[in-house]
């Protein structure tokens, strides 16, 4: 029982980090003597020390001489190869901690299993899978570009109460100032987000964040014959964009054009994201990308803003989409509804 609540302090660390460690898993620490926790950290980037190290960091000087009698406490198995950092679970080992608590196992090529077998190795006590499912939930992005070799697939999108997306093909205002919050907050948590070139077309977007304070993620478009225009927001230089289409490879600053075949293009797109090293993307529409990834059965979450309110009447259907949701949420008037893939579970 004590180790899942000190796990769980992992995972409220690690949280602090979501959407800034990209291509890392977010991982929390805590190191514990006698019941009183002498030091944690989290990892917060990607190049800078992992969780592990800042934990053992933290811990006073005053403090320091516990460590051999202490536990570590680790979200994720520790790491076991040099990198842009010195493995973790060598600095385990030389300082000599009694016993180390690991969440969940790394499925990563470079660890899976390694880390864990260094620390046994060298005669310290290892106890592994506390709150996996919480742990993995936690690195649900990580988990899956790695496991499945293609980056973890949010649907997004918003319709009104009888099932359109604008009025008249015009783009028209559905949900609220909170719920663009929220969008702009999913946007700065997640790696990518992709469009389509009749989004692109439509709607003019930004695909950026500017309701809140976080990081851009990176864009990405389909548009096989390059019909978006180059003074279109999405080809401005403040994010990094990539481009796929039919003609042309180039790069130019933040641009990257990627050429294409558009048989299975869905595919294509995720393999070569998968080798971009991007590990989540929202696919915020329009309809026809939408269905597509639908149809195919690509996506692992799915977020709908829905204006119980809202009669539109006339214009874009929004996708067919025939699941009940996991929870909904109000955002004033507002209806968020959240689903995850019965599929993939």
């Amino acid at each position: 029982m004590k180790d899942e609540i000190y796990i769980k302090r992992c995972i409220e660390l690690a949280e602090k980090a979501l959407g800034k460690t990209y291509p890392n898993p977010l991982v929390g620490s805590v190191i514990v003597h006698n019941d009183r926790i002498i030091g944690e950290g989290f990892h917060k980037k990607a190049g800078e020390p992992h969780a592990e190290i800042n934990a053992i960091n933290s811990i006073k000087e005053e403090d320091r001489h516990l460590i051999p009698e202490s536990t570590i406490y680790v979200s994720l198995e520790p790491c076991a190869h040099f990198g842009k950092t010195p493995p973790c679970a060598l600095n385990i080992v030389e300082l000599g901690f009694k016993k180390v608590v690991i969440g969940a196992m790394d499925s990563h090529d470079k660890v899976n299993g390694k880390g864990k077998k260094i620390i046994i190795d060298a005669g310290i006590e290892v106890v592994s899978s506390v709150l996996e499912n919480q742990c993995r939930e936690l690195n649900k992005r990580f988990f899956t570009y790695h496991e499945k070799k293609r980056p973890f697939i949010i649907l997004k999108w918003a319709q009104s109460a009888d099932g359109f997306m604008d009025q008249d093909f015009k783009p028209t205002q559905i949900s609220n100032s909170l719920s663009k919050q929220l969008v702009h907050q999913m946007r700065s948590e997640e790696h990518a987000i992709l469009v389509g070139k009749n989004t692109a077309l439509h709607d003019n977007p930004s695909l950026t964040v500017r309701e809140i304070e976080g990081r851009n993620p990176i864009r990405i478009l389909i548009d096989f014959n390059l019909d978006v225009p180059e003074n279109f927001n999405i080809y401005n230089n403040d994010v990094e964009t990539i481009i796929f289409n039919s003609i042309k490879n180039s790069e130019d600053n933040n641009l990257k054009f990627i050429k294409i075949e558009k048989e299975n293009s869905l595919d294509k797109i995720l393999d070569k994201l998968y080798e971009l090293q991007i590990q989540s993307v929202i696919i915020e529409g329009g309809r026809f990308t939408l269905q597509q990834f639908i149809d195919q059965n690509l996506w692992d979450e799915a977020v709908i803003f829905k204006n119980p309110n809202l009669n539109l009447e006339n214009g874009t259907k929004a996708p067919l989409f025939n699941f009940k949701p996991e929870k909904t949420e109000m955002l004033r008037d507002c209806e968020v509804l959240f689903f995850r893939n019965p599929s993939l579970d």
